[in-house]
């Protein structure tokens, strides 16, 4: 296999490859990367003797068709793909100028670090993560094949479709969300005095993103501008939206502290107050469709039901039970409270929900009847 592009991404493909016994070699315009990633043991900085039977790309969107036309002119590999983040457009120029498109299969590998460069990589990067290939209507079956075979020899699971599918999805789910990232970042500049004090936990999880690259970052947003736009407007309507219901809040904060408000004048306050649920009940309800970290894509999911006595340290008992066998406490849910204890759900896997109901059993813990189980 050969890695065109030795920074984060690029090393971290080639470490998890070489981790599999995958000889590979590797190439990049700075030969200082190239060099590091071959010390960390991601391969060897040289052109391969012969062609290999991979080639990817680890270039910027904007890069990928040169980088493709130029190896594919010196007869690098029998088949290449990328892990850019953006793939119509370097498709679209794949298409139009590289001497053998069929050879070619978009990829593009969920994961990253707020860090770059080589030094950054890591082999288990992708692991657990979803791993884009978007195949265009020339790429041949044996090209798709080894974008597959590349996705599951770095641990993740491969994901098929169109790719402008892919850009209209990731503009939502990356590339917005990195430049909101950044727009929250650069405010910190000329924040109160104060903020280093109180910057706490929160304001890190939403701002750690961009710390990444500027200029790398700058070409993805740029060579996904169209499908960023759409989103990008719908979140101003949304701003706006919280912006004129705050400054109704404020000012009637003011009036309220200043016993000046008129017994009539609570329905602004009570349309501000219904339009900030509005939007926080509407982020609660979108997270609820992802799944969590490292869980990749979900799995059918059955409920257990646990009668938990009502006796003190009950409740903690189970949630330590349930995390000894693996499932994620935070997704435990007390339904209801009844005479006997708390009837608690513990979301399981389908497959898993017998033996897990039958190990929670021997340890004595009472399942709920079926007719206590709520319909819907």
């Amino acid at each position: 296999m050969a890695v065109i592009g030795t920074g984060l991404i690029g090393t971290s493909v080639a470490l998890a490859a070489t981790g599999q016994g995958v000889s590979v070699y590797l190439s990049d315009r700075d030969r200082a990367a190239a060099r590091t990633a071959a010390a960390l043991g991601a391969g060897r900085a040289e052109d391969p003797p012969e062609p290999v039977d991979l080639a990817v790309l680890a270039v910027p969107p904007s890069r990928i068709a040169e980088v493709l036309i130029a190896a594919q002119e010196r007869g690098l590999a029998r088949a290449y793909t990328d892990v850019a983040s953006v793939k119509d457009g370097p498709e679209r120029a794949v298409l139009a100028r590289a001497p053998e498109p069929a050879r070619y299969v978009g990829g593009h590998p969920l994961a990253g670090r707020e860090r770059s460069g080589p030094l950054a990589a890591r082999a288990e990067l992708f692991r657990g993560r979803p791993w884009a290939l978007t195949p265009h209507r020339l790429t041949s079956r044996a090209a798709l094949d080894r974008g597959l075979e590349l996705a599951e020899l770095c641990g993740a699971a491969p994901v098929v479709m169109r790719s402008r599918e892919h850009d209209e999805v990731v503009a939502l789910t990356s590339h917005v969300p990195h430049l909101l990232a950044s727009v929250m970042a650069a405010r910190l500049r000329d924040g109160p005095a104060g903020v280093p004090l109180l910057a706490g936990q929160g304001l890190r999880d939403v701002t750690r993103i961009a710390a990444g690259d500027p200029r790398l970052w700058s070409d993805i947003l740029r060579s996904n501008a169209a499908a960023m736009a759409g989103v990008v407007k719908e979140l101003r309507a949304d701003l706006a939206q919280v912006a004129a219901a705050l400054d109704v809040l404020a000012a009637e904060n003011v009036l309220a502290m200043e016993d000046v408000l008129a017994e009539d004048d609570g329905r602004g306050h009570d349309q501000g107050v219904r339009t900030l649920e509005d939007l926080l009940s509407r982020g609660v309800a979108g997270l609820a469709g992802l799944p969590r970290p490292g869980a990749g894509p979900p799995a059918a999911e059955a409920g257990l039901r646990i009668l938990v006595p009502d006796r003190p340290g009950e409740l903690a008992r189970l949630l330590g039970a349930v995390a000894a066998l693996g499932i994620a406490v935070d997704d435990v849910a007390v339904e209801a409270a009844e005479e006997s204890g708390l009837r608690v759900r513990v979301p399981v896997p389908t497959a898993d929900a017998e033996r897990i109901g039958a190990k929670l059993g021997a340890d004595g813990w009472e399942r709920a009847p079926a007719e206590s189980v709520p319909v819907g």
